[in-house]
């Protein structure tokens, strides 16, 4: 049981990995205090796994930098105390911080381009770490850098150790950093979002990593992140953050399956049930956005954006209650009695935390369940969409390859698809698969070495410099990371000012009128058209790049990772835009994403990509559904989800991508294939093979021994039949998949 100061869990036994009580912290800008987090006080034991969620902005990044003692110079602990293994950290020299830093807490953070060094090679930067906190040697530090990056999937992990930062993808940034942070074994592993931009079966496979050092060594895991699944997959408990304040907490199976504050069965209603689609039910959002920082708050932090909110709710802050109980009742009866000057209120708690498991910060917890959501708006179909009048894109034997030194890379490999007016096409794959590079070639950033590209029947020249005005402004493409498209320099109205004037045609009296609009279709406020992209949520960003590309009234969009680092309220709501925008525009979308919830709920066809080949195309339902790709198999059972009754067995990929330089002979998948037959797969290209009408997939095994295996293999988890992967899961206390009118 926990001490008096709580610094243990237990007589005698050794202090808790982390241990925060009452942490004030806030951060002064211009003269102004803004305070971020606000009396937050939780602890993770040792050999716990402990989930923090929230929206960008509510203070969870803060609470882990505070433990590390990260904080900005403009941040302070005005209250509280942080303890890492018993020891306070404020009260450790520079020194001794560093020392315990690298031999006791590790961190990875959000973004690997801000944690790797861009002047040296990764191999160099990984040696470093065995060098300067173990002493290794240079030879025997080279090769624990070679081994740490053979266990987080690097593909080609010799040739990563001579490579800079800038020479690998995102998600192989990710896993040097993730190698990085696991390589000193540390007690308390911090993770920041880790797995933003990872694949599902690299996401899978560090979580497994993760789980046996916890196993190992006993290492306590904070876990921050917008992606529910993997709290699900990883944590014991959860603790939900808002506006700088703890709402909710508790075992996460209890918080996820019966969530009892309404921020929390908001954020759960955003996720994309796995099988779910567009045209099922539009995803529920969190209407509002989060107190700006230093805004004033009276009552509740949540009550402004709550649908259950009541007077009381905004006179007076509702205490952490235990849950079950009914100090959330007693409460808001007590506060309901007080004078109106809140001055005259001296907050205590009706049911106070004690040692109770779970605790809500809300007066009405037992109404939680019944909280009204908003009617949805279905997609509408594909042929009320125009999807029957013809293609849009055409895509011939495109073949793209790149040089690495002496080696030849074949980044995309005999490509054909194609795309019809108001489809969306879902593209999946691994890292490095050639997703992008595809999307490059058909928005003309690079030219294709070989094959034909036509768009509304005329073929496209290679190169955007080359291509016609009308081509420019029909064939857009909307970035991960707006940031790096955005100028900071101008004002969201200068640049969508400047979008629309090249690219709409439009006249000066006019310009104005289209920004206006443009602004209202994607729900931009007036006022954040006078901001600068520095000024603006990553939400609001990604909006206003949305917003930029169809500035000219695009014919097909490219969505490259649009919402895999959004938060999953603003995730929700950029589809639905995305959706909406497709509904009135008829706009075709392809759509790249690692998250394969997200693509199956947005794609009407979806094209499974493999070491540059594309292994299988067909509608969403039919490759979500055996009998698929084993590859695709390998995919869908790694993607975490929101029901703790889900008996899928995850499917491990035996080793790692092999390298585009030197790709296998036969099928290109043969070397990590859990349903490999033989030597007809090392040794033969397999047949491109229909199993149903426009779904096709290129394997050996016919589609009626693989609807057997892969149906036996189902039944086998426990999922009863094979239909019911693509059943849409209803997670939590009411039906979140139907929701009812308000």
């Amino acid at each position: 049981m926990p001490s008096a100061n709580g610094q243990s869990s237990g007589d005698g036994a050794a202090p808790r990995a982390l241990d925060v009580s009452d942490l004030e912290v806030t951060f002064h800008r211009r003269g102004r205090r803004l305070p971020v987090l606000k009396g937050i006080t939780m602890h993770i034991e040792r050999g716990e796994a402990y989930g923090l969620v929230g929206e960008s902005g509510c203070g969870k990044t803060t609470l882990a930098m505070a433990a590390m003692r990260y904080l900005a110079a403009n941040g302070t602990i005005d209250a509280g105390r942080v303890l890492v293994d018993g020891q306070d950290v404020s009260e450790l020299s520079e020194e001794a911080l560093r020392k315990w830093r690298g031999g006791k807490v590790s961190m990875v953070y959000q973004d690997p381009t801000q944690a790797l060094s861009p002047a040296m090679r990764i191999g160099d930067q990984l040696a470093e770490v065995y060098r300067y906190h173990e002493g290794t040697g240079k030879t025997e530090a080279i090769e624990r850098a070679r081994e740490s990056l053979r266990r987080v999937a690097i593909p080609d992990p010799e040739a990563t150790l001579h490579r800079y930062p800038f020479e690998l993808s995102g998600g192989q940034q990710q896993r040097v950093v993730i190698a990085m942070a696991l390589s000193i074994n540390p007690q308390l592993l911090i993770l920041d979002e880790p797995t933003t931009g990872l694949d599902a079966t690299v996401e899978a496979e560090i979580l497994d990593l993760i789980e046996e050092l916890r196993g190992r060594i006993n290492a306590a895991i904070l876990l921050i992140t917008h992606n529910l699944g993997l709290v699900a997959r990883l944590c014991e408990r959860v603790g939900v953050l808002y506006a700088g304040r703890l709402v909710e907490e508790g075992a996460a199976k209890q918080v996820f399956t019966d969530p009892r504050h309404p921020y929390t069965m908001g954020l759960l209603r955003c996720v994309p049930r796995f099988g779910m689609n567009k045209t099922d039910a539009a995803l529920q959002t969190i209407p509002g956005t989060l107190p700006a920082l230093g805004e004033p708050l009276k009552g509740c932090v949540y009550s402004a954006r709550c649908p259950m909110a009541k007077p009381v709710c905004v006179r007076r802050e509702p205490d952490l209650y235990a849950w079950p109980g009914d100090g959330g009742a007693r409460g808001a009866a007590e506060a309901e009695a007080l004078p109106p000057d809140p001055a005259a209120y001296s907050p205590h708690h009706a049911n106070p935390v004690g040692e109770a498991s779970r605790h809500v910060r809300c007066y009405f917890s037992p109404d939680v369940p019944e909280m009204p959501v908003m009617t949805p708006v279905l997609a509408t179909s594909l042929e009320a969409r125009g999807a029957t009048e013809g293609n849009v894109l055409s895509i011939e034997n495109v073949q793209r390859t790149f040089k690495d030194g002496r080696k030849k890379l074949t980044a995309v490999s005999d490509i054909s698809l194609e795309l019809k007016r108001g489809e969306t096409f879902g593209l999946v794959g691994e890292s490095g698969s050639g997703k992008t590079t595809l999307a490059k070639c058909v928005t003309g950033l690079i030219a294709p070495d070989s094959g034909t590209i036509e768009f509304e029947g005329g073929q496209l020249r290679p190169t955007a410099g080359r291509r016609s005005k009308d081509a420019l402004r029909a064939i857009q493409m909307v970035f991960q990371n707006p940031d790096s498209t955005l100028n900071p320099s101008w004002s969201t109205r200068a640049i969508l000012t400047r979008a629309v004037r090249k690219l709409g045609g439009a006249d000066r009296a006019s310009v104005r009128g289209k920004v206006d609009k443009l602004s209202a279709d994607v729900r931009v406020e007036p006022r954040f058209l006078l901001q600068k992209p520095l000024d603006l949520s990553g939400g609001q960003k990604q909006r206003i790049a949305i917003a930029r590309a169809f500035a000219g009234d695009p014919t097909l969009v490219i969505c490259d990772e649009p919402a895999s680092a959004l938060d999953v309220s603003v995730q929700a709501s950029i589809l639905n835009l995305l959706v909406e925008l497709q509904t009135n525009e008829h706009v075709s979308y392809v759509f790249i994403s690692h998250d394969l919830a997200v693509v199956r709920y947005i794609s009407d066809r979806i094209g499974v990509m493999y070491l540059a080949e594309l292994i299988e195309v067909g509608a969403a339902a039919e490759v979500f559904n055996p009998p698929h790709h084993p590859y695709t198999e390998a995919l869908l059972s790694s993607i975490p989800t929101l029901d703790f009754d889900d008996a899928r067995q995850r499917i491990p990929l035996r080793g790692t991508m092999p390298s585009l330089s030197e790709p296998p002979s036969g099928c290109r998948f043969h070397t990590r294939c859990h349903r490999l037959l033989g030597d007809i797969c090392r040794e033969q290209e397999p047949p491109l093979q229909e199993a149903v009408s426009g779904h096709t997939y290129k394997c050996h095994i016919p589609p009626n021994e693989l609807l057997v295996l892969q149906t036996e293999t189902a039944a086998a988890a426990g999922r009863g039949s094979a239909a019911d992967a693509a059943e849409p899961q209803s997670i939590g206390a009411s039906d979140l998949s139907a929701p009812a009118e308000v």
